[in-house]
């Protein structure tokens, strides 16, 4: 299994990446919401260039021109609601990409445990398709493995899946090498941090990404 940490090299991503994680800039929702799109769009390009390709002969007022253009027939998928702004940033690219969308919350306890339960699952078919499963926050990783099962469950078997996260934990993506198709699965960060709090909240992490982006929930 594959991994790209993003923030290693130096872009213009490392800007995006430092105002979301700053608490006076990210209280702006709407610039927090463009920022996360921002990162989507840096990773769609990103993950373009790994794709497969073939010439198709374009008519233009003048003559022909032969251009290479993506085989791969894509499906986007997120886990609702903290996932839509950095979708939006991968729709922004793959403009003629399918769809998918998971609802999956935390249900804790007294003990302050939690587990991750998966509510409703939007989703065409996968069979023969390259699938982007793109999420925010890869914490613990039990959610987006959740998420991948379901929609394979629903949708059929990928051939290839890109799992795509702003900010990564070490332990997130651990649990995703073990849990996902080492051979047909590559992992995208725009970064990665160490720790995780008792309530599994990535440090220095960003905050709560659903809350940033549209409001505390109660």
């Amino acid at each position: 299994m594959t991994l790209h940490i993003l923030s290693q090299q130096n872009t213009v991503l490392n800007k995006f990446i430092a105002e979301i994680r700053d608490k006076s800039i990210q209280r702006d929702s709407m610039r927090f919401r463009r920022n996360m799109e921002r990162i989507g769009e840096v990773t769609a390009y990103e993950i373009s260039r790994t794709l497969n390709y073939s010439p198709r002969v374009v008519e233009t007022p003048l003559g022909e021109a032969t251009v290479q253009t993506i085989d791969d027939r894509l499906v986007i998928a997120t886990i609702l609601r903290a996932g839509l702004p950095y979708h939006q940033g991968f729709l922004n690219y793959f403009d003629d990409a399918q769809n998918a969308f998971v609802s999956a919350y935390r249900k804790s306890t007294k003990d302050g445990k939690f587990t991750v339960k998966v509510e409703y699952i939007s989703c065409g078919s996968l069979e023969g398709k390259t699938l982007l499963l793109v999420d925010p926050m890869l914490a613990t990783g039990s959610s987006l493995v959740l998420a991948y099962n379901a929609l394979c469950e629903r949708g059929g078997e990928p051939l290839h899946t890109h799992v795509a996260a702003v900010i990564a934990s070490e332990q997130g993506i651990d649990y995703v090498e073990k849990n996902m198709p080492r051979q047909t699965t590559t992992i995208w960060a725009a970064a990665v941090d160490e720790e995780l709090t008792s309530r599994s909240y990535i440090v220095p992490g960003i905050g709560d990404a659903g809350d940033l982006a549209y409001g505390e929930k109660i």
